[in-house]
């Protein structure tokens, strides 16, 4: 199943929490290589606390063999590892931050996991990287592609190319 991850960061040495989560990612089981890797944006902060630093953010994208549920787990034990708690505030600087975008055309929604992501189409730190990785592909419950869905969006918002290589 083709899966994709966005990854961010805001606290501590953003780069390397962001190389150590793909690095991660990638040796998980299920995931299947090659392990395809957008470009890293820095953006700033939305929703979080006064004063939080920007972000840095990318996504990976690959095929994987197992269920949705496994990978989410797989997900919560590499924030942990990364220094983010499981039980956390929502909307306040992390170290590390996992969120499953899509998982194939699979749709769910759980108490613990909503895939596609319910806010992919609006968030261009999400969107920018995806294109980079999946530029086509469109998404359940969307008939427009990534590229197009990041087009429609505020050219306003402030996203920056941190990195192409990582």
């Amino acid at each position: 199943m083709k899966a994709a991850v966005a990854i961010g960061s805001n606290l501590g040495d953003r780069f390397a929490n962001l190389k150590n989560a793909r690095a991660k990612i990638s040796a998980a089981p299920g995931v299947l290589p090659p392990v395809r890797s957008s470009a890293i944006y820095e953006t700033e902060p939305i929703g979080c606390e006064t004063g939080a630093p920007k972000f840095l953010n990318a996504v990976v994208a690959f095929e994987y063999e197992g269920y949705a549920s496994a990978l989410l787990r797989t997900l919560v034990a590499i924030e942990e590892a990364g220094g983010r708690p499981h039980t956390h505030a929502k909307n306040v600087s992390r170290t590390l931050d996992l969120d499953l975008l899509f998982f194939g055309d699979v749709e769910v929604n759980t108490a613990e996991l909503h895939v596609p992501h319910p806010r992919i189409a609006k968030r261009p730190f999400v969107l920018a990287p995806l294109a980079d990785v999946c530029p086509d592909l469109i998404l359940p419950r969307h008939t427009s592609s990534v590229r197009e869905l990041l087009k429609r969006l505020d050219e306003g918002d402030a996203l920056v190319r941190f990195s192409t290589q990582w």
